[in-house]
C-alpha cells in the first residue's frame, strides 16, 4: 500500500510517518527530490528556495514531476509498502494515483502551534521568525499558479483528515484509527 501525506507546514506529517516506518514501510519524499536537485545545482537549502525550484522544474516538465520521478522508484523498488510525503500539487496527486493502493491523509493544526513545532525541530531551511513563518506557510498553502504550492487543494482530496492540534497521544490514536481503515481498504 502507498499512503501519501499532505499537509500544512509542521502540522505533524512526521508523526504519521514515523508510526507507518515502525510497520515497515519505507519512506520516500517529494521534498527530499527537489533538496537533491538543489544540491546538485549548488543551490542555497531555504523553503523558499526549494519552492522556487520545486515550482520552476514543475513549470518546465509538468506540475506532476516531482511525483513522476517518485514513482519511479517505487516501481523500480518493487517494495509493497510506502509512505510518501512532501505532497504539495493536485498534479502530484493524480501521479501518485497511478500505483495500486494509493491512499491520501491530510495532516493540518492550528498555525501557532505548527509555528513553535518550526522552532523546535530548528530545520536548516525553515523560517525563523513569525513573518518568515506567515509568508512562506501562505506561500505553500495556495499559490495561483498551477504549478505552485498548493497544499490546500492537496488536503481537500484527501479521503482521510487529521487535526493535530491537540498532544501526540490523541493524534497516535487517530493515525492508527485511519492506518486500520486504510489496511481495510487494499485491495491485493
Amino acid at each position: 500500500m502507498i499512503i501519501g501525506l499532505t499537509g500544512r507546514i509542521a502540522a505533524g506529517k512526521g508523526v504519521f510517518a514515523d508510526y507507518l516506518i515502525d510497520l515497515g514501510f519505507k519512506q520516500i519524499s517529494l521534498s527530499q527530490e527537489v533538496r537533491e536537485e538543489a544540491i546538485r545545482k549548488n543551490l542555497e537549502i531555504t523553503r523558499e528556495s526549494l519552492q522556487n525550484l520545486g515550482n520552476e522544474l514543475r513549470n518546465k516538465f509538468g506540475a506532476g514531476i516531482w511525483a513522476k520521478k517518485v514513482v519511479d522508484r517505487i516501481n523500480n523498488d518493487n517494495y509493497p509498502n510506502w509512505v510518501v510525503e512532501g505532497i504539495r500539487n493536485p498534479a502530484e496527486i493524480e501521479e501518485l494515483k497511478k500505483l495500486k493502493n494509493f491512499f491520501l491523509v491530510s495532516i493540518d493544526a492550528g498555525q501557532e502551534l505548527r509555528f513553535q513545532r518550526v522552532l523546535l525541530r530548528a530545520k536548516s531551511s525553515d523560517p525563523k521568525t513569525w513573518q518568515e513563518f506567515l509568508k512562506a506557510d501562505e506561500r505553500d498553502f495556495g499559490e495561483q499558479d498551477e504549478s505552485g504550492q498548493q497544499v490546500n487543494k492537496c488536503m481537500q482530496l484527501a479521503q482521510y483528515h487529521i487535526d493535530n492540534s491537540k498532544g501526540l497521544q490523541e493524534a497516535s490514536l487517530e493515525v492508527e484509527r485511519i492506518f486500520k481503515e486504510i489496511k481495510s481498504k487494499v485491495i491485493d
